[in-house]
């Protein structure tokens, strides 16, 4: 059975590969900002990552994340997320391979407002109801991220509710 650690360090690798095909590098640094992403429990904002940088970087400046950060967002192997103004990986082992849309496909969080976990789904559902609802409105629709606050299924079995602040 693989390790966490292998897991994360062939998705590192992967990472690199599907970079080195469209003509990018995931240089060392990248690949660290990438790697503390991966290992994240839940999303990760871009200061907590200078910090845990900083450990095997201490010279590490916040554009020095930022920069990292943009890389990583323009191949598709991080997303953020608005409403936390933090980083989560792309899900699946493939960048978009698990809905089998391309860099821009639309992107629909759940955001456990119990522990933070947040997980990545691909509903075409969801992307049709935007569409339609977007279009019926006469807007023409770029890109779009769905963001859904709740409670995950481990905070609804230990009974924990979402603070009262948090609501609406």
């Amino acid at each position: 059975m693989a390790t966490a650690d292998q897991g994360v360090e062939a998705a590192l690798d992967r990472a690199a590969e599907a970079c080195g095909a469209r003509g990018a590098q995931l240089t060392a640094l990248r690949r660290q900002v990438l790697r503390l992403v991966l290992a994240a429990r839940a999303p990760i904002g871009a200061y907590a990552l200078l910090d845990r940088l900083r450990a095997d970087r201490p010279g590490a400046a916040p554009p020095t994340v930022y920069r990292a950060l943009d890389f990583l967002l323009d191949q598709g192997l991080i997303h953020r997320v608005e409403r936390l103004n933090a980083f989560v990986p792309c899900a699946g082992p493939d960048p978009h391979a698990h809905c089998g849309h391309g860099h821009d496909h639309p992107h629909q969080f759940l955001i456990c407002g119990g522990c933070g976990a947040t997980a990545e789904i691909c509903d075409e559902s969801v992307s049709a109801a935007v569409a339609a609802a977007a279009g019926g409105a006469g807007f023409q629709l770029l890109r779009s991220t769905v963001e859904v606050e709740g409670l995950c299924a481990e905070c609804r079995a230990e009974g924990r509710q979402i603070p009262a602040h948090r609501h609406g």
